[in-house]
């Protein structure tokens, strides 16, 4: 095992569509596709595409969606360790403007505990907070061996606070920061206060905000992506966080920059194509796509995510470090 990803599986339905019919009406969509889901279960499958298989612990039911999420995985040389479930999950996506609306039919009543794993070779582990009760045990003890551990924060969950405490590196969806009634840079600050020694919250189009490994926060903008490419960002941020888990397997020395930046491409790539396993770059077009867009001329004052007075101390700072 090289690393392992924990969270629940869904088959997801993604199509294109004008409008949403109501009542008697009916309506044919544009384009759709028909592909793996879930926060954690999509990040193992872009680690995968990319050259690293993952072991995942996921929801999967004795069902034809189950067998099917199966073969996909297979595809992919995933294994996966199953957490039985009475039925699979679907999510039906309806992408639009850059956003997405989504209907979750999900089953989470699982029939037997988490499967006890060996861990033996395992280098990190991903979790998005699904399957509570998993993420919690292999959480702790990967992070009592030293393992790196990793959290999709995508929104609160009923471990978040206590499994944050297990959690190296964190990063996390601006719905949180809605969720917590609390700004990126407060929440920059909860995530520090968690023992995170690395944590960031992605704002989509406007970039991300994060501390790195000696606690200085800092701003990584997006790449400027005209908006007639942007088809489909249901699933960019689950393959953010794969693609930096990749970048970590692949050389745990490189700084956290480096592996965002790596992200930040890969996810750039899956704007540009609907579903989730059309998004899923190969490591030469997260390549591409770092050579052909250039960075958004943003900065996190303009955008409102910071103060001034955050600005102001930046441009000190290489100042008073001449000194």
């Amino acid at each position: 095992m090289k690393a392992l990803f924990i969270g629940q599986s869904y088959i997801d339905i993604t199509f294109l569509t004008e409008e949403m019919p109501t009542g008697d009406e009916k309506t044919v969509a544009h384009d759709y596709a028909v592909s793996f889901g879930g926060n954690a279960v999509t990040a193992a499958f872009c680690c995968a595409k990319l050259g690293i298989a993952p072991d995942l612990m996921a929801s999967v039911a004795d069902d034809w969606l189950g067998r099917m999420f199966v073969d996909m995985a297979a595809k992919y040389g995933i294994s996966v360790h199953h957490r039985k479930v009475a039925q699979s999950s679907l999510s039906f996506i309806m992408p639009k403007g850059g956003q997405r609306a989504i209907v979750r039919c999900r089953d989470d009543n699982f029939k037997h505990p988490a499967p006890m794993l060996n861990l033996a070779g395992c280098r990190a582990l991903h979790v998005d907070g699904h399957l509570a009760d998993a993420a919690i045990y292999y959480a702790k003890l990967c992070h009592d061996a030293g393992i790196l551990t990793s959290l999709d924060g995508g929104g609160i969950r009923s471990n978040t606070h206590d499994l944050l405490a297990f959690i190296r590196v964190a990063v996390v969806a601006e719905r949180l920061c809605e969720q917590m009634k609390l700004t990126p840079g407060e929440m920059l600050a909860f995530l520090r206060s968690r023992g995170c020694k690395i944590g960031a919250v992605t704002m989509g189009a406007r970039g991300m905000l994060w501390y790195d490994e000696t606690n200085t926060e800092r701003f990584m903008p997006a790449l400027s992506v005209p908006s007639e490419k942007v088809i489909d960002t249901n699933g960019a941020g689950d393959i953010f966080h794969g693609a930096y888990m990749y970048s970590y397997l692949v050389d745990h020395d490189v700084g956290w920059e480096q592996h965002f930046k790596f992200a930040r491409s890969a996810s750039t790539f899956a704007i540009q194509h609907l579903g989730n396993e059309a998004s899923l770059p190969s490591l030469a077009q997260v390549n591409e796509t770092a050579a052909q867009f250039g960075v958004r001329p943003q900065s996190p004052v303009e955008l409102g995510v910071v103060s001034e007075a955050w600005g102001k101390a930046k441009v000190a700072r290489p100042a008073a470090m001449r000194r």
